[in-house]
């Protein structure tokens, strides 16, 4: 959908072609049919609660692959979204809401609630100041030399220059980048487990540093920056206010749209791609078009790698290692016949065998009765995302061995064991109205106890698999990829690298037919400026093949801070000012870097790294492309659609 809005924008054809019956992929929202029983959900269409008594039909409940949440470093997605008209006025992005808290709660422990934006009111300074004391105080149980010795860890990422992240920290495990082997039970948990699988899906032994430290810090940042909240929410259910919506724009501009639709092969001729077959019902048949853009999930996209594709664009081998890093990531809702409104955001469950996530919905949907939904009983949402279904539950079976009954219930019971402390009743099993899980989780063989497939996995960023992920851009001159696989800035598999990928991809499609217009916006992951000459030294250091100094960073940002307050009295016409003459070698760099960024930011340009660098990230390119072209009409656009395996479109 991403890709197919701006290529309407820019005077192309479009069709798209999609395997389901609902737009959307993994960010669309499902009606849930009212089951026979309460014991069984299921996905369709419209609940028939109401009709058959006569009386104004009620809306089906919504349900959901797993719960959308926003940070404040997606921007690629969020501008997609400000381009989206509503029908009464304004644009779907403003339908996104702030939370103000992260809720964590533990078994048989008070809660902690942490600040999800920088403070505003006095309740936000309160929760700030409460959770520093929780933090140093001990209540988490993480001893005060371990939190100093992981923030020394994040003072590493953040003064190392990206060739270096790149380079050596895509090659080592988080777990063994933060030392958890060495430390407490505490900081194993929180700094090393509760980080990588409720946030991610992984496993921290596995999880590559670069993306764990690159994202942890963005969240941090985000947290400390004020503005907006690091975490924002859509007001409604997302059909109702982002993913129809949506659609009607495409259609408004002409996208065609083709659902049930799923792609068989994709066929060659001449080094460049003929066709595609499609099958739609009992039909297959082939598409043609000057230009394909496969926005397919990678293990399926590894399926259609043929050899005649692959004579091509040997590269995209690559995808089959790399579909095997896929995890379990899939959602529950829990229908309630009283609004629980556990906190003003998300909820991590840090001691849930499960890697239990939720969020309490109608608090943050404006507009919509919850007494107009199903048989009018259920007045809370509260939806969950499990994280770890490998790990033995309370009930001793790992999710993956359990039956779509049993996950709903060990699900509950986990939650019910970390919300209801202290003698709080939070949750009971009274208000339990029903709930829906994910129908991606399936049981293919009913004679083998557990769910066996699912259809929609979340790739996982483990160690040393940037080098296996392709560009946008392929060999095939007019084949693209617009998944979340694809080489990002965002560098994470969530709805905003998908975004992402497809402006690339878009972009890939400019410069292949020669259309003279304004190229999609691509926008880097953004640390602060004062660090820039700390991560500048450091990238001399790593093409001089020399580690990272930790001494040396301390010295280098008495440097800066000391040439920052020298910076309104340098000299206007030179822009220079003196570095101490008996000042080691490495030093005087990092002090001539840190003077040209202080005094002229725009002088400080730093060489790339030379041939010891990993195969190079995708550059920035936030520049109209004036490139004239000669006159022509647009040509058209085939854009492949099997299914949407990102989270998001």
């Amino acid at each position: 959908m991403s890709a197919a809005q701006e290529l309407a924008r820019c005077g192309f054809q479009v069709e798209v072609f999609e395997r389901r019956a609902i737009p959307g992929g993994k960010a669309r929202s499902l009606p849930v049919v009212e089951p026979s029983s309460f014991r069984r959900g299921s996905e369709a269409g419209p609940t028939p609660s109401g009709r058959a008594l006569g009386r104004r039909p009620r809306r089906s409940l919504p349900g959901e692959h797993g719960f959308r949440f926003f940070p404040r470093f997606y921007r690629h997605v969020v501008k997609t979204m400000e381009n989206i008209p509503l029908p009464q006025g304004g644009h779907v992005a403003q339908n996104l809401v702030d939370t103000t808290r992260v809720h964590m709660a533990r078994f048989e422990q008070p809660p902690l609630l942490l600040p999800a934006r920088f403070p505003r009111t006095g309740g936000d300074l309160h929760a700030s100041l409460m959770a520093v004391v929780s933090v140093l105080g001990g209540q988490l149980g993480i001893p005060f030399e371990d939190i100093t010795f992981f923030g020394g860890k994040m003072w590493q990422i953040l003064s190392s220059c990206e060739e270096r992240r790149l380079t050596e920290y895509e090659r080592i495990g988080w777990w063994d980048f933060i030392e958890a082997r060495g430390r407490s039970e505490a900081y194993r948990k929180f700094f090393g487990n509760a980080i990588t699988r409720s946030l991610v899906a992984a496993k921290a032994q596995r999880a590559s540093t670069k993306t764990i430290g690159d994202i942890f810090l963005q969240i941090f940042f985000d947290i400390l920056t004020p503005g907006i909240s690091s975490d924002r929410v859509l007001n409604g259910p997302t059909n109702d206010v982002w993913i129809e919506p949506w659609l009607a724009h495409l259609q408004n501009q002409g996208v065609r749209y083709h659902f049930d639709a799923e792609v068989r092969s994709i066929n060659v001729a001449g080094g460049a791609i003929r066709s595609a077959t499609i099958a739609q019902g009992a039909r297959t048949f082939e598409v043609q078009g000057d230009h394909f853009v496969a926005a397919i999930p990678v293990e399926r996209m590894a399926g259609l790698l043929s050899d005649d594709l692959l004579a091509v664009d040997p590269s995209l081998v690559n995808l089959r290692e790399l579909s095997d890093y896929v995890e379990w990531m899939n959602g529950i809702q829990f229908y309630l016949t009283e609004d629980v409104p556990i906190a003003h955001g998300h909820s991590i469950y840090a001691d849930s065998p499960w890697a239990l996530t939720s969020v309490s919905q109608p608090q943050f949907w404006r507009g919509y009765r919850m007494s107009d939904y199903e048989d009018g009983n259920v007045q809370g949402i509260l939806s969950v995302d499990i994280s770890d279904w490998d790990r033995p539950g309370l009930n001793g079976k790992r999710a993956e061995q359990c039956s779509r009954e049993e996950i709903a219930q060990e699900v509950w019971e986990q939650l019910k064991r970390s919300l209801n402390v202290g003698g709080a009743m939070v949750l009971r099993d009274d208000m339990l109205h029903r709930w829906f899980l994910d129908q991606d989780i399936v049981d293919t063989d009913p004679l083998v106890p557990g769910m066996e497939l699912n259809v929609e996995p979340l790739l996982v960023n483990y160690v040393d698999t940037w080098r296996l992920r392709p560009e946008a851009t392929t060999r095939i001159p007019n084949f693209f990829l617009a998944s979340d696989y694809v080489r990002t800035f965002t560098d994470l598999a969530t709805m905003e690298s998908a975004n992402e990928a497809a402006r690339r991809a878009v972009n890939g499609i400019l410069d292949a037919s020669g259309v003279n217009e304004t190229r999609c916006e691509l926008f880097n992951l953004h640390e602060p400026e004062p660090f820039l000459p700390l991560r500048a030294y450091d990238r001399l250091r790593f093409r001089r093949r020399l580690p990272w100094d930790g001494q040396a960073m301390l010295v280098a940002q008495s440097a800066v801070e000391l040439l920052s307050r020298f910076r309104s009295q340098a000299p206007a016409s030179e822009g220079e000012l003196p570095l101490p003459p008996a000042a080691p070698e490495g030093l005087q760099g990092m002090l001539g870097i840190a003077q040209r960024m202080v005094v002229a930011p725009e002088r400080a340009a730093v060489p790339s790294a030379d041939a010891i660098s990993p195969p190079p990230r995708p550059a920035e390119d936030n520049q109209r492309d004036a490139s004239p072209a000669s006159p022509r009409e647009a040509p058209s656009l085939q854009n492949l659609r099997r299914v949407r395996i990102t989270p998001a479109p």
